[in-house]
């Protein structure tokens, strides 16, 4: 603390090292001043007097001007220490009135391209920050078990590795060049851990989980996204074993902050504190709460008012010691010198968003991700459209020219902005429709109904439709959920396609036009026999703005799809779960009634071109410890068109100590090919790809024999196989 209270305080200071300013800045703070840092606001209200009386820390749900008047009234309190703004920017600035929508996470890991998502993370930080905020709470590394959970499009997939590679270039594209880079965004990795382990695919149920099971699965991609330098963490909603994650020490403080190394800030999911209390029922009063959730490792507890009294007592009591209340203080404090905050507070330049929201080239990153991320499920062979063949184009279905749907949860319109908040602009979207309007061939005839409702049984629209499908030479149907089924608790019991969809797809068929299904949907849907018999599939996910076009580009053959699938798409909802990498050991490889198999399964993709993979082998046929092998496989393009091939590698551990995965994706590639040529494609498994984790919830590296596989996909027909021993 400064001896002369007229000169400049420490705290002030930039040339000072942090550790000092933070010292400094916290010895001159009242109780009251410490716990209010460790409020996020939800910031809705007209009324910021809560500025000046409860000083919190950070606020959300905050956007343009108001941002402003925010830090003004900031700099005026007592110690003008400035704030850090969050918002939900999840796949784009999701609640920014015409910003850059991308695809959601799932659509996006149908592209395999890590470049490509940093890119993505890049424009969305170009975007916030230009508007004032500083914060992201994205990416999503929630591993998606039951596809009946609302929240599966916000995941990456099903994969914990790709989870991790994902999650690790959006952090990078968000943050930037660091915590100073006045034009990236702190990222979010969420929701720790465990969330999406549910009972029934009921959101924020209780989890089964061990924490051998959690080691094994489900950390993996937040202990990533710690070497990545991610600095914010989010618990999730659910209880483990008994225990609220925000309760949780050993999860929260024992593995995130001493074993992993963690020096950023943790913060609660929306109200976690509060639902100890309300929901959780562990603490009978706020008191006993803030006791609970700082003992057990959080930071910063969002949008729980009552947090602010209950920490005050507990510490006024001498229940929880004010020590333990400079704890948390000290790391934001840390983030937010770290960040420049009290040199430059970052204000909104509202002329400089004008600008950014409207830059050309955020449009052609929307585009490049929207056309990577396509996947071709399913083809007979009438993809692409034959010009010469294709002069009158049934477009039907209730998603065809639905905007809301295409842009998917958490983007306006979606029920976590209030209706009065409207909608993105129409003309920012391109629909399916719109797509197919602008690319279809020349002198060639494009008739629309939309048949159905997705919400509702009324089929009195199907006559129509199928009435264009008659007098067309082929029919595009675009069907798929609504967001009404889809996001945070709004699980289904069902994954069949809802209202009238089934019942429009089924008098399609009976025309006997060429069908093509396009999918416009936020997780895998069970489709009816109808869809299954089409001619053609094509899967979009929620696309984003640019969605339309790339899918009309797919169709019309000017793009060749090159997406792969991340997550596996069942036959039936009772196959639940479908992923990939099972357990080995069960009675049997099917159901009595039904194949254990998925309609399509995690790595699938079809292309305009063929692929043929030859030559697998590895650098050594027997790997000492600690080091690394080569893969090598060829693949060949033996079809007509160029294309690019998402190379897939898998590790199978023949005997283990304890039951294991019979097989988990540890390395891919993305490949150019002419068609004609063939390359040698080399990934590189470094030792911690042969991990397990044994009884005792340690990740070794066991001596023995281990399988390669390596293909387009993972099915065991798929894939080449190569032996390999480990010392």
């Amino acid at each position: 603390m400064s001896s002369n209270s007229s000169s400049t305080p420490a705290y002030h200071n930039p040339a000072l090292p942090i550790e000092e300013r933070v010292a400094d800045l916290l010895g001159r703070m009242t109780l009251e001043e410490k716990v209010g840092q460790l409020m996020m606001w939800d910031s809705r209200s007209d009324d910021l007097s809560y500025i000046n009386t409860i000083q919190p820390g950070s606020l959300l749900h905050i956007l343009g001007e108001k941002i402003g008047r925010a830090m003004d009234r900031a700099a005026n309190n007592r110690l003008g220490i400035p704030l850090i703004i969050g918002e939900d920017g999840i796949h784009g600035h999701s609640f920014w009135k015409g910003a850059t929508i991308f695809p959601t996470q799932l659509a996006l890991a149908g592209a395999w391209d890590s470049a490509l998502l940093e890119q993505v993370g890049r424009v969305t930080a170009e975007e916030m920050t230009a508007t004032g905020i500083h914060w992201t709470f994205s990416p999503v590394l929630c591993l998606t078990r039951d596809l009946r959970w609302g929240r599966t499009g916000e995941t990456f997939g099903e994969d914990p590795y790709l989870i991790g590679e994902f999650g690790a270039a959006l952090i990078r594209g968000y943050q930037g060049q660091g915590l100073d880079d006045p034009l990236g965004v702190l990222a979010t990795a969420k929701h720790f851990a465990g969330y999406s382990e549910t009972q029934g695919g009921r959101d924020a149920s209780e989890a089964d989980l061990s924490r051998r099971k959690l080691r094994s699965y489900f950390l993996p991609p937040f202990e990533r996204a710690v070497r990545a330098g991610a600095m914010t963490f989010m618990t999730g909603y659910q209880s483990i074993e008994g225990q609220p994650s925000t309760a949780n020490r050993w999860l929260l403080t024992e593995v995130l902050k001493d074993e992993w190394g963690f020096r950023g800030v943790l913060v609660t999911d929306w109200d976690n504190v509060g639902r100890l209390v309300k929901e959780q029922r562990v603490c009978a009063t706020y008191a006993d709460a803030a006791v609970v959730a700082v003992r057990a490792g959080n930071d910063i507890m969002m949008v729980t008012p009552e947090f602010y009294e209950g920490a005050l007592e507990a510490v006024r009591s001498g229940r929880l010691a004010e020590t333990e209340i400079d704890g948390p203080c000290a790391r934001l404090l840390a983030l937010k010198f770290r960040m420049g905050l009290f040199e430059n507070p970052r204000r909104p330049d509202l002329q400089r968003a004008a600008v950014e929201i409207a830059r050309a080239d955020h449009r052609a990153v929307n585009l490049a991700a929207a056309r990577e991320s396509l996947v071709l499920l399913q083809n007979n062979g009438l993809l692409p459209l034959d010009p010469a063949a294709v002069k009158t184009i049934a477009v039907v279905g209730p998603n065809a020219d639905d905007d809301l749907q295409q842009l998917g949860d958490w983007s306006l319109g979606s029920f976590q902005h209030p209706a009065e908040a409207g909608k993105h602009p129409r003309e920012k979207t391109t629909t399916v429709l719109d797509g197919i309007r602008a690319l279809a061939p020349a002198g060639s005839e494009v008739r629309y109904e939309r048949g159905c409702s997705i919400i509702n049984d009324d089929l009195a629209g199907i006559p129509a439709a199928v009435a264009a499908a008659q007098a067309a030479d082929v029919v595009v149907a675009v069907v798929g959920d609504h967001l009404h089924y889809i996001g945070e608790t709004q699980s289904t019991a069902t994954l069949e396609l809802m209202g009238g969809q089934i019942a429009l797809l089924d008098a399609l068929e009976k025309t006997g036009k060429p069908l093509v299904v396009v999918l416009v949907n936020s997780k895998p849907l069970v489709l009816p026999a109808s869809a299954r018999r089409a001619a053609a599939i094509l899967e979009g996910f929620n696309p984003g703005m640019e969605g339309g076009r790339a899918l009309a580009e797919v169709l019309f053959g000017s793009v060749n799809p090159s997406g792969k699938l991340t997550i596996s798409f069942p036959v039936h909802v009772g196959q639940q779960p479908v992923f990939y990498s099972q357990v080995r050991g069960q009675h049997g490889n099917r159901y009595a009634d039904l194949t254990q198999e998925p309609l399509f399964p995690f790595g699938h993709g079809l292309s305009f071109t063929q692929y043929r993979y030859s030559n697998l082998r590895t650098g050594a046929a027997v790997l000492e410890r600690g080091q690394p092998v080569l893969v090598s496989v060829d693949v060949e393009n033996i079809g007509a068109r160029a294309g690019d091939e998402i190379v897939q590698v898998y590790v199978s551990d023949v005997v283990t100590s304890v039951t294991w995965v019979n097989k988990a994706l540890k390395g891919f590639a993305r490949v150019h090919l002419e068609p004609g040529e063939k390359k040698t494609v080399q990934i590189e498994l470094a030792w911690q790809a042969f991990q397990i984790v044994d009884v005792e919830g340690r990740s070794v590296v066991e001596a023995g024999e281990f399988v390669i596989l390596a293909g387009p996909s993972s099915r065991d027909q798929d894939l080449l196989v190569a032996g390999l021993r480990l010392e």
